[in-house]
């Protein structure tokens, strides 16, 4: 059997593979991409029924399309991602192919390029983009062993309060997935916990405008590096019910039993960090932060928009923080579900070439990886801050395949 030969191979059909060929196609670089299911399969199966972007549309979108379906300052659902990634793929013409695995990729031992390995053949390429994106393993911590009459889910198996059982719920982790699924099963009627850990906590609106127009305002979507000990700091934002900043001490105004960063288990317990009140309170000085930020930038640049006083205004910290739960018995509280929004991990196995450092993590120049003719795209802090949001994967997507096509032709497509 013959193989196939082609210039660059992206592996991945979401986001960041859609922008790759959308480059790609308009330097003439021949390429395929390769999705292992379907065309945005994670907004379809990996979320939950009520999720909507986390960024206005007008925000959270190529800069070359705009959304048919969604007020640009509105919240898109997933069905709306899903049609709009669906429309692009068709707009461009992106040579895609789905339900195809690649399931190892090497250093050819002929010449240069690399071999393919794939569930549908074996392809030769000069260039390889990997393109899965950040959120690939579901990442659950070995805390609670499995229990009768506990079920224990990651949020990206999570749909609905209706798919739960009957009692209370466990929610560990509080950022934009934890925040969200957790107010959501409130609203509904159940009783929730909801395990803070640390993290950084925006105003989804201020003086009149989206957060992620002051972020970009202020320079910080560009971003070299998080700051000192924030790489792995969560964001709690939320669009959800038309866009309200995350409240912990609404929340548990509203009946939620708030607990610290969730420690360990034992004998039907599970322990909590004493730490909510540090969380809430860190959370606090960022939202804050931001703020004065913003109001500097309005002064000096003479801008005409309205005063926010009251968004400065924070109040006392909740009970739950003051006089923290540092136990919870399983059984006497009713858990019925613990959920774990815990965030994932990244998987490269299939990529058997020498672009990973030490610790197995993708060694790169913004995107451009230490083995030549392998490149990453869609991760976070890839070039900058946005590099793992839409519009910023759409961005690094340009400079990778201006790197690409300077490269010499060695594999003929």
């Amino acid at each position: 059997m013959s193989v196939e030969k082609i210039d660059t191979l992206v592996v991945g059909g979401g986001q960041a593979g859609l922008a790759m060929s959308y480059h790609l196609r308009a330097r003439n670089v021949p390429h395929l991409v390769l999705e292992r299911e379907r065309i945005a399969e994670r907004w379809r199966t990996e979320r939950w029924d009520s999720l909507v972007a986390n960024g206005p549309a007008w925000h959270d979108r190529f800069s070359v399309k705009t959304f048919a379906d969604t007020d640009p300052d509105g919240f898109a659902n997933k069905e709306s991602m899903i049609r709009y990634f669906e429309e692009f793929a068709a707009e461009i013409e992106a040579p895609m192919r789905c339900g195809v695995d690649v399931t190892r990729v090497t250093r050819l031992t002929s010449g240069p390029g690399f071999s393919v390995e794939t569930s549908d053949g074996q392809i030769e390429a000069r260039n390889i983009v990997a393109a899965t994106g950040p959120f690939q393993t579901p990442v659950i911590p070995p805390v609670v062993p499995e229990l009768p009459g506990t079920r224990q889910m990651h949020s990206a198996v999570y749909r609905n309060p209706r798919q739960l059982p009957e009692g209370a719920v466990l929610v560990v982790g509080a950022g934009s997935s934890g925040a969200q699924i957790a107010d959501e099963l409130l609203r509904a009627g159940r009783e929730v916990y909801l395990s803070v850990g640390p993290h950084d906590r925006p105003p989804r609106r201020y003086r009149g405008k989206d957060f992620c127009w002051w972020l970009g305002v202020l320079g910080k979507w560009e971003m070299l590096a998080p700051p000192e000990g924030k790489a792995h700091v969560t964001i709690s934002v939320s669009g959800a019910n038309g866009g309200a900043t995350v409240d912990f001490r609404d929340l548990a105004a509203r009946g939620m039993h708030l607990c610290g960063m969730t420690a360990e288990y034992l004998d039907g317990v599970l322990s909590f960090s004493p730490d909510l009140a540090d969380n809430i309170t860190a959370g606090d000085e960022d939202y804050l932060s931001l703020l004065r930020e913003a109001d500097s930038y309005v002064e000096t640049h003479e801008l005409d928009l309205p005063l926010e006083p009251e968004a400065h205004e924070i109040g006392p910290l909740p009970a739950s923080a003051t006089e923290p739960q540092l136990r919870l018995d399983l059984d006497a509280a009713g858990v019925s579900t613990i959920i774990w929004a815990t965030g994932y991990t990244q998987n490269f196995d299939w990529l058997q070439v020498d672009a990973f450092d030490a610790n197995g993590k993708p060694a790169h120049q913004r995107g451009v990886s230490t083995e030549p003719g392998v490149y990453f795209l869609g991760l976070p802090w890839l070039s900058m801050r946005g590099s793992s949001f839409i519009w910023g994967v759409f961005v690094d997507a340009e400079n990778l395949a201006l790197h690409i096509s300077s490269r010499p032709q060695t594999v003929a497509a």
